[in-house]
């Protein structure tokens, strides 16, 4: 059986999109641990899952790359 989280998935879209979004946007607990930040970068698979939130959009292509995506900016 093959999870949606596997990364050797056969035929599986490698590419995931990196956007700015603002804190005040965030589900309430996530607000809560990021104080004082306006804005973070969200990377999203290719079906638009959250796949992770960091602080920085260097980090979010970085993140992208070390897992093995190929991440492209969202506006």
């Amino acid at each position: 059986m093959i999870s949606k989280y596997d990364f050797e998935t056969p035929n599986e879209h490698r590419m995931v999109y990196v956007r700015e979004v603002a804190v005040a946007d965030l589900p309430a607990d996530m607000q809560e641990q990021v104080e004082g930040i306006e804005t973070l970068y969200a990377v999203h698979g290719a079906d638009g899952e959250r796949l992770a939130v960091v602080k920085e959009r260097n980090l979010a292509f970085a993140l992208a790359r070390q897992n093995d995506y190929a991440p492209v900016t969202v506006h």
